[in-house]
């Protein structure tokens, strides 16, 4: 069942040829994709149907439908299914692991001149550069699904009350989770209809996850602590990268405390600045949190449910796409993911847009996102070179 048939009647040379070629392709996407989930799915629409032919549009359009329905970073995704269609269970691990491998070893990179920063000047003007621009980034996201995910009373109504919810001490997992039920339940009411004693019993299995979540890391950080803390994350992380925001902030700032804002709002910068998914991010606080071994760590945690997810998922694709028990669920999740952008998005926004330097690169990257339609990785590195120099001069 978790096979791909017409990959294993091919010839071993053909086999060979099509591993070779999945890992060159991924690799050289991962190193060439900015932009955020929705360039890279583009690049790999034209990549792999127009110019390779590797599947059919309506195949393409399968799978991404089918990465709107789980977890985990969509383009990243989008990669694992497409290499398990070209070449089977070999093909997800290439196409994943090369899709990320350059983006984690820059972010890498990076995270260790970061640590070192008393040595580096430079890092700290760019970033103190590229904070305000990600600001912009983040707010333009936010802005641009809001118009697809709230468009009914029902999705406003459930990304504040998450948010309402969220500030009064409510972590993040039960909340999707409960969103997910509330909407679902909503939605199908017509088809309960005799059955609304069960209602209760369904609201009540939020409890258990939310017992799960709060005891699920302990204070300790090594290199396990780092693994399992992010294998929840992305085990969880519905909607866009940015939500992850949310999740790390409650984790690392709030519960742990081993993070400031700054901190975080550096390592998503990075995440930002460097090519392929923004959920790279883990690799930038896993070595400030644990060094090498840390970084791999969580690197390996966040992206593991991925694998996982598409290797069971993609022979099921056609039936959960009808579903329409899945379709109200993923409004619920995708309405409170959008509550819980917003209000991480004010918090950081407090703690990075605090004198006239970053308030004007901060409205000049919000003007040339919106009027201008800039690519905002073009502005992250004009951030980052405008905060460089702005620190050699003052």
């Amino acid at each position: 069942m978790f096979s791909n048939p017409a990959f294993t009647a091919l010839p071993r040379p053909e086999k060979h040829r099509r591993y070779r070629e999945i890992a060159l392709v991924f690799l050289r996407l991962g190193l060439v994709a900015f932009g955020g989930p929705a360039a890279h799915i583009a690049m790999m629409e034209e990549e792999l149907i127009q110019k390779r032919q590797w599947v059919t549009r309506e195949q393409f359009m399968d799978f991404l439908g089918a990465t709107n329905l789980i977890p985990g970073p969509n383009s990243t995704e989008m990669a694992i299914h497409l290499g398990f269609a070209r070449g089977g269970v070999l093909g997800l691990v290439l196409s994943g692991v090369c899709f990320i491998l350059p983006a984690a070893l820059s972010v890498l990179l990076f995270a260790v001149l970061y640590s070192q920063h008393g040595q580096v000047k430079g890092i700290v003007g760019m970033m103190d550069g590229i904070k305000p621009v990600v600001m912009a980034v983040i707010i333009q996201a936010l802005l641009r699904l809001s118009r697809s995910v709230i468009t009914r009373p029902l999705a406003a109504g459930v990304a504040a009350g998450v948010i309402g919810l969220n500030l009064l001490g409510i972590s993040e997992i039960p909340l999707l989770l409960l969103a997910a039920i509330c909407v679902m339940l909503y939605k199908n009411r017509d088809r309960l209809a005799g059955r609304l004693a069960a209602l209760p019993l369904l609201s009540q299995a939020a409890s258990p996850a939310a017992e799960i979540a709060a005891k699920a890391a302990a204070p300790a950080l090594g290199a396990s602590a780092l693994f399992f803390t992010f294998l929840k994350i992305g085990a969880f992380l519905y909607g866009s990268g940015y939500v992850l925001l949310a999740f790390l902030e409650s984790e690392f700032v709030t519960r742990l405390g081993v993070l400031t804002n700054q901190q975080l709002l550096d390592a998503v910068a990075v995440g930002q600045f460097t090519p392929g998914p923004v959920f790279t991010t883990a690799t930038f606080i896993g070595y400030l949190l644990g060094g090498f071994g840390g970084a791999a760590a969580a690197t390996a945690g966040i992206f593991l449910p991925s694998f996982v997810l598409v290797f069971f998922l993609n022979p099921l694709i056609p039936r959960l796409r009808a579903s329409k028990w899945f379709s109200a669920a993923l409004d619920g999740v995708n309405a409170a993911s959008l509550g819980l952008m917003a209000l991480i998005s004010v918090k950081l926004g407090l703690a990075s847009l605090t004198g006239w330097f970053p308030i004007l690169l901060f409205a000049g990257a919000f003007l040339a996102l919106f009027k201008f339609k800039v690519n905002s990785f073009y502005l992250i590195v004009a951030g980052g070179v405008l905060g460089y120099l702005y620190q050699l001069v003052f």
